[in-house]
């Protein structure tokens, strides 16, 4: 049997010049801005425009003008089809939401190669309607357009599998010695830095911030610290929206003022881009300094971790052959107030 694995991610621009269309298609999606959409293309399109001369352009500057998400993501791919191929026929393709590659050319691909089962992996630990959801739905639509009706596993969330909790559990534990060692033994916090989303995506009924604090107590007991300091933040927070709080740059303003240092894991994250690189490594690492906090430590996301990606073979070869929308363990993990979650009631 044939399998392909797609892996799920955001996408990045690839040249100066595809930072505005980029940006166009991410503001555009009726899962990020829910408007109808003649006045959501109006709305995305002044978005797009502005902040791809200001914001977004100048956070891609130091990037060279292109995102690393699509190379990250690539090498990520290829260490995971050699796992995956030591048990079979697979072939793991990536597909980006908003820029190159996208659903439309992946969809060919697997077509192509004549796959008899597909497994949709999101590189996003936690489920969101403005992320996997968004991601499902294109690649039903592409799948649908062009005829490609073949078994589908889709996971959804793996927010509390081992595979993503003690990964990340190791790679905090190495900095977090580093700089208890480097602040004469004093404990630092450890703060979860997750994307953040407006207070009305969650009211609606989505996930994300249920999980994303799920995520962060079970990564925090796969250290085996013991009454360890930390706290869950959110990033990355635009426009006039009340968002989910508190904001990274409260928590980094707290950490100051309790002279405490920080060690900052953006666990929402597998892949290191342009939210981590430049707003976690130097944006909010100038903060944190402008505050008086010089003890920062920035933690990498788990990109191509040996750990991780065997892990994650290991999840994906134990799956079954159904067509379910599920978490690895094929169970419902939210509780039922999540209308939003993909699994039902």
């Amino acid at each position: 049997m044939k399998t392909a694995v797609v892996l799920f991610n955001l996408g990045g621009p690839d040249s100066k010049e595809a930072i505005e269309p980029f940006l166009m298609n991410f503001f555009t999606d009726k899962n990020i801005i829910d408007l109808p959409y003649p006045l959501r293309w109006f709305v995305a399109k002044m978005i797009s425009k502005r902040r791809s001369k200001r914001e977004a352009g100048d956070s891609y500057a130091f990037l060279g003008d292109r995102s690393p998400l699509l190379e990250n993501t690539a090498k990520q791919a290829a260490l995971l089809e050699n796992e995956l191929s030591k048990s079979g026929e697979f072939k793991v393709f990536v597909s980006m939401r908003y820029w190159h590659p996208m659903a439309k050319e992946v969809v060919a691909q697997v077509k192509k190669w004549g796959a008899d089962r597909i497994v949709l992996v999101p590189l996003y630990p936690q489920f969101s309607t403005t992320t996997t959801k968004s991601s499902f739905e294109t690649w039903q639509k592409e799948a649908d357009k062009q005829g490609l009706n073949i078994a589908t596993r889709k996971i959804c969330c793996y927010p509390t599998d081992h595979f993503y909790t003690e990964s990340s559990a190791r790679k905090i534990l190495d900095v977090y010695k580093k700089a208890q060692l480097e602040n004469e033994g004093k404990a630092p916090r450890i703060l979860f830095s997750a994307h953040g989303l407006p207070e009305k995506i969650i009211e609606a009924g989505d996930p994300y911030q249920w999980q994303c604090e799920q995520s962060a107590q079970e990564i925090i007991k796969a250290t085996g610290l013991q009454d360890v300091d930390w706290q869950i933040c959110y990033q990355s927070r635009v426009g006039p929206l009340r968002w989910i709080e508190p904001s990274t740059e409260e928590a980094l303003e707290k950490a100051a003022h309790d002279a405490v240092p920080v060690v900052i894991y953006p666990h929402a994250f597998t892949q290191e881009h342009v939210e981590t690189l430049v707003e976690i490594d130097i944006e909010y690492r100038e903060f944190a300094k402008e505050k008086g906090l010089t003890a920062f430590y920035k933690v990498d996301t788990l990109g191509d971790d040996k750990s991780f990606v065997a892990g994650l073979s290991n999840t994906i070869l134990a799956l079954g052959d159904d067509n379910s929308t599920a978490p690895v363990s094929g169970q419902r993990l939210c509780p039922a107030g999540y209308r939003k979650c993909p699994c039902g009631v």
